[in-house]
């Protein structure tokens, strides 16, 4: 193996502190860029706290957004780790991601997938702690992971799997926690999927010239000069859905209220990517954390407030 250096779309993190043999695998599951864990968690929260309106909030319900937020360390690694695999051979050919662990050699293949089960294995144990009816929509999620490495090759759309993918923890915490509603959790899953498409848009803007280079498909290329409409029109139909849900499946005025500080922050990011374009794109594509957090914490105040009535 080669000695490890940082890949050059890594940024300096509490990774760089871990021994030298174990900061290959923590770039491999994407440790050193952490906004991925928040926005796979967030969509079990949102799930977990929007049945919560309906069928009340119960103790177990803290269990379930704990062990939400340790699944999606353990599966967004494991995703990576498969996507890098996966893409091992284009990721060689692109200079952004040549140095990452395994097309510059600081993990062999047979490591990577080691790793990979490793990281899977902990997601089977939160699994394991699901009831049976969230355990059995979790398995529908596993043929999407399975094929979303290669989305970009197939099709323009592959933001469009994510967003299937990266949300289906939200069906899942609404199962966990005793929802039995059916059109406004799927408006809100909706919403959700419309949400990713528009953000992971804007990610990929970073990407469109290598990706035209080595062949690989997205929405960013897809859409172009046209990009910041699309992403605006993404966004409008996220919060019509999103607030939908929210001012049918609890109380009116607190889900309008929420929906707005929703759209509030998603008016600023295509505002600021109209302003700053590419360069901003990373940093927008970042701060999804805090608009998806504002979304679990207004729901967990209206909770709250349904409490004291």
């Amino acid at each position: 193996m080669t000695d490890t250096v940082r890949p050059g779309d890594a940024r300096q993190s509490w990774v760089d502190l871990l021994p030298q043999g174990l900061q290959p695998y923590a770039r491999l599951a994407r440790f050193d860029r952490p906004i991925g864990f928040w926005l796979l968690a967030i969509p079990c929260w949102m799930g977990t706290t929007f049945a919560a309106l309906d069928a009340g909030w119960a103790p177990i319900d803290l269990f379930y957004l704990i062990i939400f937020g340790i699944g999606s360390i353990a599966m967004r690694g494991a995703g990576c780790t498969y996507n890098d695999i996966a893409d091992m051979k284009l990721d060689a050919q692109v200079d952004r991601t040549a140095g990452r662990p395994l097309p510059s050699g600081q993990v062999t293949l047979l490591a990577a997938w080691i790793w990979l089960f490793v990281q899977v294995g902990i997601g089977f144990l939160v699994w394991l702690c699901l009831p049976n009816a969230a355990k059995l929509v979790a398995l529908f999620s596993i043929p999407l992971v399975a094929a979303y490495p290669f989305m970009k090759r197939i099709t323009w759309w592959p933001q469009a799997w994510l967003g299937l993918t990266f949300n289906f923890g939200f069906p899942i915490g609404y199962v966990a926690a005793g929802g039995t509603e059916f059109l406004w959790p799927l408006l809100f899953y909706i919403g959700l999927i419309c949400w990713t498409i528009g953000y992971d848009t804007i990610y990929a803007r970073q990407d469109v010239e290598d990706d035209a280079l080595v062949g690989i498909k997205s929405t960013a290329r897809l859409f172009g000069d046209h990009t910041f409409a699309a992403v605006s029109a993404l966004y409008a139909v996220t919060t019509l859905f999103v607030g939908l849900a929210l001012s049918n499946g609890g109380p009116r005025v607190p889900g309008i209220i929420v929906t707005l500080a929703f759209f509030g922050h998603l008016v600023w990011q295509v505002t600021s990517f109209k302003r700053f374009g590419d360069r901003a794109a990373l940093d927008i594509f970042k701060s999804n954390r805090a608009a998806g957090l504002l979304v679990v914490f207004g729901i967990l105040v209206t909770i709250v407030l349904i409490g004291l009535d």
